[in-house]
């Protein structure tokens, strides 16, 4: 039996090849839901065509920075803007002709894999990339992006995407949203979605948190000097956030820490340092306990809460000081959740009004902490791979770990967690021909029916998601 392009990650053993063929044919289809990611709302509210191949595909995507970085390449070659005053590149044919010439650096990396299925899923473009090709293939995908058709709503339904789910502040004052929803493309229900992530207002050690409480009151008008007045205006964005769509909120800490201060001990720190001046210990106390006060305001507004923690935010402080955040200069760290999570699951995690997504960035802990956590509290999920760890590897890994404790129906399916727009599908794709794959074995071994199967694979893509993440 030949293998074709159409078995791209499927198994090698040609029997359990067959096998995840016709289980990806029971997914391949069916709508995208992504309920988690970066991409920015206002692409999809201007509608705008996009930019050149450059600034669509180099500048924004940190996993191709990242890695030419650590050729010495530095970002602002390649278009990334500076903080400092410094001059960044702004030839966008000279930045793809850096990627092109650099191409040997991504093999076997998943953002080469990415890549590639976007250039010939996406835009049909089969010529092979490198430096020689370069030049035509930006012309390619230059001619494409004028076209209609690869407008960002236009890509959006050939996408097949049922719901996108973006990531705002509570700063954020909504108003991609709102064009959204008045195009009707947005608000509860809609196409496109937010999602309330409040780190920037929950991390006292995060620099200018003083001036951000501020601003937070001015929006609300809540004294938010006060610990009562920030709690309140905190669940005043959380409704504003659920008018525009929001079913989830979600949290990047550096830990999973829960709980650890009593509501007298968080009012009477979060009143002395209001004005600055937090230590390390204090600032990771107090974000301990406000994942406590948003579970307790999930039980009121059902948003689901979804923890992100295990980075090292900014362990790059050259690359900081230079570009800022979120470029790339992030590192995971160990993270420990049995004993972190316990005070949070012991107050909610039996509670049917909640519910909590946790992902990792320590795959060692998918079997040894998440996977028995998941199945011990009704109230939690398992989050999918994400960031360091989306790559085909991980994502079977993380499905030999988890399911052999977990099961498949306390993981909440695949979250694409990306900046890269046209990226998305393929993404998806990955995910669900892994999972292909991996099921696929477990009918090789006569320990799951084909029948079975072909459900389950439906339910990972599309249904699982749509339930635990309330876009139903």
């Amino acid at each position: 039996m030949g293998v074709t392009v159409d078995d791209l990650l499927f198994p090698a053993e040609a029997r359990t090849r067959a096998i995840a063929r016709e289980l990806y044919t029971h997914a391949r289809n069916l709508p995208l839901i992504s309920p988690h990611g970066h991409v920015d709302p206002g692409i999809l509210a201007d509608d705008a065509p996009f930019p050149d191949p450059a600034r669509l595909i180099v500048v924004p995507d940190h996993y191709v920075t990242r890695m030419l970085l650590s050729q010495g390449i530095p970002p602002s070659e390649l278009g990334v803007p500076r903080i400092d005053g410094g001059e960044s590149e702004t030839d966008p044919r000279l930045i793809w002709r850096r990627l092109a010439e650099n191409w040997h650096l991504f093999r076997g990396t998943p953002s080469r894999l990415w890549l590639e299925q976007t250039f010939r899923t996406v835009f049909g473009i089969e010529t092979p990339f490198n430096g020689q090709t370069a030049d035509r293939v930006y012309d390619e995908l230059a001619a494409k992006l004028a076209e209609p058709q690869y407008r960002p709503r236009a890509l959006f339904q050939r996408f097949n995407l049922e719901v996108l789910a973006t990531t705002e502040s509570p700063l954020d004052d909504l108003s991609r949203h709102a064009k959204l929803a008045a195009d009707g493309w947005g608000g509860p229900g809609g196409r496109v979605i937010t999602t309330f992530r409040p780190d920037d207002l929950v991390d006292m050690d995060w620099p200018g948190w003083p001036d951000r409480v501020v601003k937070l009151g001015e929006i609300t008008g809540q004294d938010t000097a006060t610990y009562e007045g920030f709690l309140h205006a905190l669940a005043q964005r959380r409704r504003d956030f659920i008018a525009a769509g929001a079913t989830c909120s979600d949290h990047g800490h550096p830990t999973a820490a829960t709980g650890g201060m009593t509501a007298a001990e968080a009012k009477s720190l979060f009143e002395r340092v209001v004005h600055g001046g937090a230590t390390a210990a204090e600032a990771e106390a107090f974000r301990a306990h406000m994942l406590m006060e948003f579970a307790r305001m999930s039980l009121d507004d059902g948003l689901v809460m979804q923890l992100h923690p295990g980075s090292s935010r900014n362990h790059n402080a050259t690359l900081f000081r230079t570009h800022g955040r979120d470029v790339g200069g992030d590192i995971p760290v160990a993270t420990e959740y049995t004993n972190a999570l316990r005070p949070l699951l012991e107050e909610f995690g039996h509670d049917p009004r909640f519910r909590v997504v946790v992902y990792t960035l320590d795959e060692y802990t998918f079997s040894r902490e998440l996977a028995p956590l998941a199945g011990g509290y009704p109230a939690m999920f398992i989050g999918a791979p994400w960031w360091f760890l989306d790559a085909p590897e991980a994502l079977r890994r993380w499905r030999e770990a988890v399911t052999e404790t977990a099961g498949f129906y306390n993981t909440a399916g695949f979250v694409d967690d990306t900046r890269a727009y046209c990226s998305i599908p393929v993404r998806h794709d990955v995910a669900r021909r892994v999972d292909a794959g991996f099921l696929a074995r477990l009918v090789a071994e006569h320990r799951l029916g084909l029948d079975e199967a072909a459900e389950t694979i439906a339910d990972l893509a599309y249904h699982l998601p749509k339930k635990i993440f309330r876009v139903g």
